[in-house]
This record gives structure tokens, C-alpha cells and sequence, in this order.
């Protein structure tokens, strides 16, 4: 679990890729510290298990489904990422809850400068726009922002210069891929009316076991 504040910008030094899946050693020093195997970080908004690490590196494994997932597959050595380490219970929560489990990978439609801002608009897929609402939360390549505007596919956000100067954000073009996660709790409250809605059905009485002795 993360909070969507990004520590530090890493850099990849290394990705060693097997059929589908692939190894990465991303270059870092922040969120070294305290650090130990089996410790969950944050690359670019994707929760990834540190496998193993030495004073100014560290490696995690990517399975097929997270490449499927993210925009890692055009990693390569040099490519620049936000990191972040797990939220401990007696940190302050200045972002949201961000899982580091990415919905889908939005392209980056529009950049405009308007005073000391800049605006970034994304593409984003369909079946998603439910969970993304003006004024809510939304993850971009691990860093929370606030959505600014929505339409039926887009999003955008007004970016700070704090934010722009802590993150890879701000030094994204036009048509490059960013991994997206919505907010969770907006996912749950779906799930959690459909099945309130669900009522008593042949297939909810099968499901709770009562099919084979009442001959449904």
C-alpha cells in the first residue's frame, strides 16, 4: 500500500528479459534506506517485490500479467522512475490509498502551461471512466493527483511545479504511455452493490451449494 508521494526519481540500469516476464535493477539511494528483500516498492505506480539490492541498486521480478498491465515494456536502461516505498501505519497518508496495482496504460493527449501550472491531459479507457470523478483521486505513474476534468474517455490534471520537480511527469510527451490506477474504494462499492442487488437466483442458490439435493 502507498500513498502516491513519490521519494525519489531512479533510474533503470539494467532490464534482463526472459520470454514475457523480465528483471529490472533500477539505480536509486532514497529508498534504499531501511530497505530488505521481500520489501514492497513502487516503480512508476507498480507495486514490484525487491528481490535483492546493494548500496545504490536494487532488483525486482515483472511477471507477464504486470507487463501486460504497464507501460514497462519500453524500459530500458537510462529510463527514468518514480519510486516509492510502502506506507507504514504511523506515516501521514498526504496523498491516497494507491495499491501499486495498475488498471490500465493511458497515453498523454495534450501538455498546456497555464500560470504556474501544467494541465496534463490522458487518454483512458472506457470501461474505467466510472471510477475517475472531477475531484477525485487518481494514480499516474505512482504519483496521486487530483482529476482537474473528465470527459468520456480523457482525463486531466493540473500539475504543480512542486510535483513536476519530484516526478518524471513533467518530462513526458506528448503520446507517451503512463500506467493508471483508480481509485480503489469506487471499485468496491460496485462490487459490493452488485452482489447486494444480486438477490436469490438459480445460479446464486448453485453457487451457495444448494443445487444438488433440490434437483436445481
Amino acid at each position: 500500500m502507498f500513498t502516491g508521494l513519490v521519494e525519489e526519481i531512479g533510474q533503470i540500469k539494467k532490464v534482463d528479459r526472459t520470454g514475457s516476464s523480465c528483471r529490472l535493477t533500477i539505480a536509486c539511494h532514497k529508498v534504499l534506506k531501511g530497505t530488505k528483500a521481500g520489501d514492497s516498492i513502487a516503480v512508476n505506480g507498480t507495486c514490484l517485490t525487491v528481490t535483492a539490492f546493494d548500496g545504490s541498486t536494487f532488483s525486482c521480478d515483472v511477471t507477464p500479467e504486470t507487463m501486460r498491465r504497464t507501460a514497462f515494456s519500453l524500459f530500458a536502461a537510462g529510463t527514468p522512475v518514480n519510486l516509492e516505498r510502502a506506507l507504514r501505519f504511523c506515516d501521514r497518508l498526504g496523498g491516497h490509498i494507491v495499491l501499486g496495482h495498475v488498471d490500465f496504460t493511458g497515453r498523454i493527449l495534450s501538455s498546456e502551461k497555464e500560470g504556474i501550472a501544467l494541465n496534463l491531459t490522458f487518454s483512458a479507457e472506457e470501461k474505467y471512466m466510472k471510477y475517475i470523478l472531477e475531484k477525485g483521486s487518481v494514480a499516474v505513474d505512482g504519483v496521486s493527483l487530483t482529476v482537474a476534468k473528465r470527459g468520456d474517455s480523457s482525463f486531466m490534471i493540473s500539475l504543480i511545479p512542486h510535483t513536476g520537480s519530484l516526478t518524471v511527469l513533467s518530462t513526458k510527451r506528448i503520446g507517451e504511455p503512463v500506467n493508471i490506477e483508480c481509485d480503489y474504494l469506487g471499485k468496491y462499492i460496485e462490487q459490493l452493490m452488485q452482489k447486494e442487488h444480486e438477490g436469490v437466483t438459480t445460479k446464486r442458490l448453485k453457487d451457495l451449494g444448494y443445487g444438488g439435493h433440490y434437483g436445481i
